[in-house]
């Protein structure tokens, strides 16, 4: 069966994201959409975010900018200006998506709104993504990654519970959001699909970070207690209070564990303690425990303590290696926590061909990326080109489809228009 180019290939996407919308794109272009990455004349501040390409700091040269604005074609464009604005209009009325993290109303003010735009291309899908939404107390507030989860209650739980919260190391929060602001405007697509009707598309990237508290929020709705960090514990699965380690030293790094409930959690248990004595480490009261019964709603601090004793010890001699070979051999709950070469090594992700070489001739090289999030039957889901160069596409986009003349795309130019 031959493959199509792409699930989104026949779609065009404007991109006016910055870091908070950048993945958004990148999905969509991972999917075959046309994106145009559009940023200010100079290049997208962005640019300046390292690390770099050799370690030497260079607009043209971030890596941070390859990995996540690749499957885009890139111009520059001065929407403060009355010709940039009359070339984005030119631009949003033949195409199908427009993302952007501009602040509420600033589109709006330029006259390049949902409203103004929709007029003159009624299936557009405009997905707008902010800190806060577009509207509410804090629509116009300002937010970076550490603002975004704090104020999302994520960094509350992240932690050891005498220290200081924690923000995650990477800016988790936009990525959070980017993901969800691709599924939104695809759910926009697909309703259009069925009703010819484009829409606009409210993003808040605190909603966006409700998920990344996987249950906690539930807490307060069903039992009127918040949740705590507890540094390498987890705390509410049992309402006697009993904390229980999620995180494992082992030979050579950490593991995650946790002793489950229900019937998965009780066959991972049966499992582990059955590893445990073909290595002659499991303690009598742990072989005779009836884990069929095992209710971890109930269960107690000091049972907790009892079990987790001969559990580290045994971990303690475990390399992460070993414990995942296990896991998949004997079907258990667990996974061991791994260092960027390890996920670069993982031999799962080299058996679907996950990882992909791309040709970047302005480096005179190619560079190894993270490849397509999905495999589909009928269309690829991969990186189709490198990210663009500063205005690397203007002569191809505002010249070739718009119908611009070489002149008057260097007079643009020197105008600071693009």
């Amino acid at each position: 069966m031959k493959l199509r180019a792409g699930l989104l290939s026949p779609f065009r996407v404007l991109d006016l994201t910055d870091e908070l919308g950048f993945l958004c794109g990148k999905i969509l272009g991972d999917l075959g959409a046309d994106v145009i990455k559009i940023e200010r004349p100079g290049g997208d501040p962005a640019r300046g975010i390292g690390p770099f390409f050799h370690g030497r700091p260079d607009p043209e040269k971030s890596l941070y900018w390859f990995g996540f604005n690749n499957n885009k074609r890139g111009v520059t464009l001065n929407l403060e200006s009355p010709r940039g604005r009359e070339l984005f209009s030119r631009l949003a009325a033949g195409a199908d998506f427009l993302i952007e993290s501009c602040a509420p109303g600033y589109l709006d003010g330029l006259d390049l709104g949902y409203a103004a735009l929709s007029r003159t291309n009624p299936r557009l899908v405009h997905t707008s993504i902010t800190p806060f939404g577009q509207t509410g107390p804090y629509s116009r507030f300002l937010a970076s990654d550490i603002e975004i989860l704090a104020m999302s209650g994520c960094m509350s739980l992240t932690g050891d519970p005498e220290r200081p919260p924690l923000r995650a190391s990477f800016p988790q929060s936009y990525h959070w959001t980017g993901s969800y602001a691709a599924a939104g405007t695809l759910m926009a697509h697909l309703h259009r699909q069925r009703s010819g009707e484009g829409q606009q598309v409210d993003v808040s990237a605190q909603a966006c970070l409700l998920w990344a508290f996987s249950h906690a929020h539930v807490f307060w709705d069903l039992n009127r207690h918040l949740e705590k960090r507890a540094g390498s514990f987890m705390t509410g699965r049992s309402i006697t209070g009993a904390k229980m380690r999620v995180f494992w030293p082992c030979k050579d790094g950490y593991l995650n564990f946790i002793i489950y409930g229900g019937e998965a959690g009780r066959r991972t248990n049966q499992a582990l303690v059955e590893w445990m004595d073909s290595k002659g480490m499991a303690p009598e009261f742990f072989k005779d425990k009836e884990w069929k019964t095992f209710d971890i709603a109930a269960v107690t601090q000091e049972e907790i303590d009892q079990m987790e004793e001969p559990i580290a010890r045994f971990f303690e001699r475990v390399t992460k290696r070993e414990f995942l070979e296990q896991v998949i051999q004997r079907e258990m709950l667990g996974y061991p926590v791994a260092a960027v070469q390890e996920i670069f090594e993982n031999p799962q992700l080299e058996a679907r061909q996950f990882w992909q070489g791309l040709e970047h001739p302005e480096l005179g090289t190619s560079i190894v990326y993270p490849g397509g999030f999905a495999k589909f039957s009928d269309a690829p889901c991969r990186i189709w080109r490198r990210a663009p160069l500063i205005g690397e596409h203007n002569e191809e986009i505002y010249c070739g489809e718009i119908g611009l003349k070489k002149e008057e795309l260097a007079e643009l130019k020197r105008e600071r228009v693009i």
